[in-house]
C-alpha cells in the first residue's frame, strides 16, 4: 500500500529556513500532481504550492518567491524549501499526490509535518 513519509518539520525563528520531504513508500503510478497543502489553527487547509506532470507549479500567493517546489520522479518524492519564513506560515503542512488514469483522478494524503515559525 502507498504511504506518503514527510519529514522536515519542525520550530524555526522569523526569517529562518526549513526544507520538507515527502517520499512514497510504495510505487504510485499516474501522477498527475504532487504537492503540499497547510492548515492552521481556525483555518481551511488551503494550496501551498504544487508541481503537475508536464512540470508547471502553482503557488500560494502569500509563499511566492519565498517557497519552492521541486520533485524526484524517479523516487516519486516531492520537496518544499521554504525561506524567509514568517509567523503566518505556522501550520500542519500535509505532502498531496494526486492520480489520473482514463479521467478518474484520485489522492494520496501524508499525515502532515507541523512548522512553527515563532520567536
Amino acid at each position: 500500500q502507498v504511504q506518503l513519509v514527510e519529514s522536515g518539520g519542525g520550530l524555526v525563528q522569523p526569517g529562518g529556513s526549513l526544507r520538507l520531504s515527502c517520499a512514497a513508500s510504495g510505487s504510485i503510478f499516474n501522477i498527475y500532481a504532487m504537492g503540499w497543502y497547510r492548515q492552521a489553527p481556525g483555518k481551511q487547509r488551503d494550496l501551498v504550492a504544487r508541481i503537475i506532470s508536464g512540470g508547471s507549479t502553482d503557488y500560494a500567493d502569500s509563499v511566492k518567491g519565498r517557497f519552492t517546489l521541486s520533485r524526484d520522479t524517479a523516487k516519486n518524492a516531492v520537496y518544499l524549501q521554504m525561506n524567509s519564513l514568517k509567523p503566518e506560515d505556522t501550520a500542519v503542512y500535509y505532502c498531496y499526490v494526486g492520480t489520473l488514469r482514463g479521467g478518474v483522478g484520485g489522492s494520496y494524503w501524508g499525515q502532515g509535518t507541523q512548522v512553527t515559525v515563532s520567536s
